[in-house]
């Protein structure tokens, strides 16, 4: 596996599928590289923990990093290169153009947290521009995410397929998430409440937990989504209500 640290590195010969992160790679991510690894000639993934999808008081300082672990298990899921760039890349001296998605990106996780899908939508588009993916892939736990970047794809006439694939779970049913890594014990046990709760389609099952909503959402497919808080830990999940998540 090649690492890049620069666009000029990145390989462009033919079939390429991207699966942007953020690192701090899990199953989900594993479930992510299998998927693009089946359907595409190249393999790229990023990593890049984006400043601009966090508000003033997120978690941007502690957010997991081990680029030495991640590159090890991306190797091993049969990557082909892995882009790590360094802010300037994405984000030059003097950047000032963003991307907005408005109404999809004012909803749920946009009411709590303003200004997050401006920093997706922007750096999708950025690494799209950089990797010149034929094929991108998301997860299916972040459904709005995943409805932003098709809507902006879509408006923008950005010339990738975007792959959905479905969430990985833990044996208890808690969906992977590198913030899990933050819950003690204790606060995980009261956690599995969010899975179960969007199983039944209970909110009251949210009972003893600061709920931010627990919502139907007309995405594609249609889901009941949902953000917890958890002791200092926000959680999001979904359940999908019709359609094929893939």
């Amino acid at each position: 596996m090649k690492i890049a640290r620069s666009a000029a590195e990145l390989p462009h010969e033919g079939e390429v599928g991207l699966v942007p992160t953020m690192g701090a790679f899990h199953d989900g991510h594993l479930a992510l590289f299998a998927a693009t690894r089946a359907e595409n000639e190249t393999v790229v993934a990023s990593l890049f923990v984006n400043p601009a999808q966090f508000g003033e008081s997120e978690d941007l300082a502690r957010y997991p990093r081990d680029e030495s672990r991640d590159a090890e298990l991306a190797e091993q899921a049969g990557v082909d290169v892995l882009f790590v760039p360094e802010a300037e890349e994405i984000y030059p001296p003097g950047f000032e153009t963003w991307v907005e998605v408005e109404r999809l990106g004012a909803m749920l996780e946009g009411v709590y947290r303003p200004g997050h899908f401006r920093g997706v939508a922007t750096v999708c588009l950025k690494l799209f521009n950089l990797v010149r993916p034929r094929r991108a892939y998301f997860g299916q736990k972040d459904a709005q995410q995943a409805a932003v970047v098709r809507r902006m794809v879509r408006d923008l006439a950005v010339p990738v397929e975007i792959r959905v694939v479905p969430t990985v779970r833990d044996e208890d049913g808690l969906a992977l998430s590198s913030r899990n890594a933050y819950l003690s014990p204790g606060e995980r046990e009261r956690a599995l409440a969010l899975p179960r709760a969007l199983a039944a389609g209970d909110r009251s099952l949210l009972d003893g937990l600061e709920v931010d909503y627990f919502e139907e959402a007309d995405f594609e497919p249609r889901v009941l989504a949902a953000a917890v808080r958890v002791g200092s830990t926000r959680l999001i999940d979904n359940v999908v209500l019709e359609g094929d998540p893939s």
